[in-house]
């Protein structure tokens, strides 16, 4: 019986990259079902993303590509189709992402393992229940902040994440966080930034007769809501509506846009290239 996987890679460019990459597969039984690729000129980076089947095992072809990767000076992952990415999402005191994430998993439509939700208020836990989600209350405070971060990461390390979500957890993560989940950590945030900062943007959003909202999914690095961006998407808006109204709109763009970034990064479609992001739909 075959088995379906993903292969992701990037290297520094060169003719034959492509050949290469069929060749190998090709001499191992692999059949190429889809692929898509990517050369950077700016930074002479070649990117690929194929999907193939074989009737070899995971561990033997990953044994292989580590011996076929290293003269191309090949960044690579190798990944079971059949397999959902294991997860954990955190949660402040605003739903609508949580809410959103939790029915597009339950109903298939992510290709997702959620192992548990962690939260600074216990808002959601009922929420959490309803899916049969582990949920964890883990208070935060400026005195209490570190003790609080080893015990989120103590989770997300026992329940094995491969993906952390921000769904719209409403604390700044410590750079030390921020290192060791680099590349596994996508946040969400409006895309007033930075005209409006601080506390209330719809207010301030209003007051300035913005004509445009908006929402951005991006990783998570040590400079605040300046990771690679994923996913953004903007919605038209007018002198009729109120902040109440901007709010909703809002709230509704942020889930959509979370959810195209945690799918594409589910099915392992987004590599980064440097500070920017490469996406093959």
């Amino acid at each position: 019986m075959s088995n379906v996987y993903i292969l992701t890679l990037s290297c520094p460019d060169r003719p034959g990259i492509v050949h290469a990459v069929s060749g190998f597969l090709f001499e191992r039984g692999g059949n190429i079902e889809d692929a898509a690729q990517y050369n950077d000129r700016a930074t002479d980076l070649f990117f690929m993303r194929v999907q193939f089947s074989s009737d070899r095992e995971a561990a033997a072809l990953r044994e292989e590509l580590r011996g076929f990767a290293e003269p191309l000076q090949m960044q690579w992952g190798l990944h079971p189709q059949s397999e959902p990415m294991t997860t954990v999402l955190m949660v402040s005191r605003e739903g609508h992402c949580l809410n959103d994430l939790l029915f597009r998993w339950k109903t298939g439509l992510l290709a997702l393992d959620i192992r548990a939700i962690i939260s600074n208020h216990r808002d959601f836990y009922q929420l959490a229940a309803s899916y049969n989600v582990p949920f964890h209350h883990i208070p935060v405070s400026a005195a209490t902040k570190p003790q609080a971060e080893a015990r989120q990461y103590e989770i997300i390390q026992a329940e094995g994440a491969e993906l952390v979500v921000l769904a719209r957890y409403m604390q700044v993560l410590s750079d030390d966080l921020c290192r060791k989940l680099e590349g596994r950590a996508i946040n969400i945030h409006h895309s007033f930034l930075p005209s409006f900062k601080g506390a209330k943007p719809y207010y301030q959003a209003h007051d300035r007769g913005v004509k445009l909202i908006g929402a951005t999914a991006h990783y998570v690095t040590a400079a605040l809501d300046e990771g690679p961006i994923i996913e953004q998407d903007v919605a038209r808006v007018d002198h009729s509506k109120t902040v109440e109204d901007l709010a909703a709109i809002g709230r509704d763009t942020e889930s959509q846009v979370l959810a195209r970034a945690v799918k594409w990064h589910s099915e392992h479609r987004v590599l980064l290239d440097g500070h920017k992001t490469v996406i093959f739909k």
